[in-house]
């Protein structure tokens, strides 16, 4: 018996002794890959950035600062893809690896921001009934960064687009949603809100075309078309700097045209 037991001991500590030295082993690996990917994403190359996060995730499957940064890639090269089928696909998996790094760090903003950002994006992608089912975990993901990080632009940002989408709703969508899915804090949505926390979103992080963007087609849609013409044109300005600030730039133009 107690050669039996010094055997499973053995075996035991055998294990442990081969999962610390993998994990040594992935650990220059993953550092590696995600100094590589951090560097594409400043240059603005997110698919070349995916590819070094998956790398490290393959490596790291439970890393929470991996987990994230895929997810975060996956919706910068996702979002102007003009495959609705696979940009709904990225979204969803983006989603899911957000949920997965909240899962191991539940007390970061990172995991709660982009889940939010996942999930805002993929109800984007449907029908305006369809995006009242996304809503409220919207909402809770984002409002949850905020309770960790208090000056989160990029989470203040989420919730003042869910102000604006759901005063975008039509009255009839907004009743369907409020009565019939539980979804009572729709009746909060207003467009002082929506207005407030981009502006803020803007003041934390200043020259953001994303958040000049935002804060313009929340200013147009609040009756605000003097502060809408202002932020358009100070989005077409703004210096590049997220992945996709080009088709921002863009979207800027065609609707400051339409405005005037």
């Amino acid at each position: 018996m107690g050669v039996m037991v010094k055997s499973k001991m053995w075996l035991v500590a055998l294990a442990l002794l081969s999962s610390v030295a993998t994990n040594m082993h992935a650990q220059p690996i993953v550092a590696s890959a995600i100094d590589a990917g951090d560097r594409e994403v400043r240059a603005r190359r997110p698919a070349a950035a995916l590819v070094h996060y998956e790398k490290a995730l393959a490596a790291a499957p439970e890393d929470y600062n991996v987990l994230w940064r895929v997810s975060a890639a996956l919706i910068d090269v996702s979002e102007f893809d003009t495959n609705a089928e696979r940009r709904r696909a990225a979204f969803s998996r983006a989603a899911e690896l957000a949920r997965q790094a909240i899962a191991v760090t539940p007390n970061d903003a990172a995991g709660h921001f982009h889940l939010a950002r996942a999930l805002g994006r993929e109800a984007l992608s449907v029908s305006a009934r369809e995006r009242t089912k996304y809503a409220l975990d919207v909402r809770t993901s984002a409002l949850r960064a905020l309770s960790i990080d208090s000056s989160h632009a990029g989470a203040m940002h989420v919730m003042g687009r869910w102000h604006a989408e759901v005063m975008r709703l039509n009255s009839v969508t907004r009743m369907i949603a409020r009565t019939f899915m539980g979804g009572k804090v729709f009746g909060e949505a207003n467009w002082a809100s929506a207005v407030s926390l981009l502006e803020r979103a803007n003041a934390i992080e200043p020259n953001r075309t994303v958040h000049q963007l935002a804060l313009a087609q929340i200013y147009r849609d609040a009756g605000r078309k003097d502060k809408a013409r202002a932020m358009y044109e100070a989005a077409i300005k703004s210096p590049l700097y997220d992945a996709n600030d080009e088709a921002y730039k863009r979207e800027a133009v065609k609707e400051l045209g339409e405005l005037r």
